[in-house]
């Protein structure tokens, strides 16, 4: 059993329809038949949306978003109209908002990887594959992979794993086109966005995006590039062979199955809340890759 410890009642404002809650995102719909995207502070885990909430989460993500849109606007347009606050919505969603063009979403997760990590280190550990690509020998964990990897996946709801499938696969069900369409702009957008970070001593190891269609033309969606999307390391302490630090939750990961929580993930117990210590930090390291990303303080 997994999903929201909690789940949260949708904020009603007047002119907005609520659609959707996901493990960070709110979506609602206006009179004009835009979607309103609000980021949460929430902050999942393990297939659980956690009960803390990190501080200021859902602006970062918001904002780093937007800077990556400029960014790669050449390679894909995206979805974003405004981010002008809904009449009658709460102060609190000033930075966190976006409201953007409803797209025809494809069904599929467009995952690009550049290092051996996660789930993709350990199905290379067992076959020398990484998603069904075949790899070189003597690869070891976090080791740059020869050129960068598209392995796609079907989403999940939220509290279940996403899917690892071919591209073969995601050919059948979506057609030849699109998903060759998906793979080259995935692939590009990955090399583009690899080489920004890695100018500002960040590793950008695997990311996931979104893509929709409008009128036939493939949008990039929802977030971009994010720490929650993304896999960042530093990179004047990345060294292969090793898990390496990261700019992401992997402390809240980390805490969730050592034994100062007391959980069992595998049992169908909730987790526990997280400590302030685990929550202060995760927002500090939040921050660090959006400074050191944009070149500007968080205020």
């Amino acid at each position: 059993m997994s999903g929201f410890v909690t789940k949260p009642e949708p904020v009603q404002v007047p002119g907005l329809v609520h659609l959707h809650t996901g493990k960070v995102r709110d979506l609602y719909r206006n009179e004009s038949g835009e979607l309103v995207m609000v980021a949460s502070d929430r902050t999942s885990a393990h297939d659980w949306v956690l009960p803390n909430e990190i501080p200021d989460k859902g602006r970062i993500l918001t904002q780093l978003s937007l800077w990556w849109f400029e960014r790669i606007a050449d390679i894909v347009p995206n979805h974003v109209i405004s981010t002008e606050v809904p009449a009658g919505a709460p102060a609190d969603w000033k930075g966190r908002t976006l409201v953007c063009r409803s797209l025809e979403m494809v069904p599929v997760e467009a995952v690009a990887r550049g290092y051996l990590a996660g789930s993709g280190l350990a199905e290379y550990q067992e076959s020398r594959t990484v998603c069904g690509i075949a790899l070189p020998e003597g690869l070891e964990n976090s080791s740059e992979l020869p050129a960068p990897i598209y392995t796609p996946a079907l989403k999940a709801e939220v509290g279940e794993h996403d899917e690892n499938v071919s591209y073969e696969e995601t050919a059948r069900r979506i057609g030849a086109d699109l998903a060759a369409r998906l793979r080259r702009t995935t692939l590009d957008v990955y090399a583009r966005a690899r080489d920004i970070a890695r100018e500002r001593g960040i590793i950008l190891a695997d990311t996931k995006f979104e893509f929709g269609l409008l009128d036939g033309e493939l949008v990039i969606g929802d977030e971009v590039l994010t720490p929650d999307s993304s896999r960042y390391w530093p990179a004047d302490a990345y060294a292969p062979g090793r898990s390496q630090s990261s700019f992401d939750k992997q402390l809240i990961r980390d805490w969730l199955v050592s034994p100062d929580s007391g959980w069992d993930r595998h049992s169908e117990q909730p987790p526990p809340a997280l400590p302030t210590e685990i929550v202060e930090r995760t927002r500090a390291k939040y921050i660090e890759v959006y400074e050191r990303l944009t070149g500007t303080t968080w205020a």
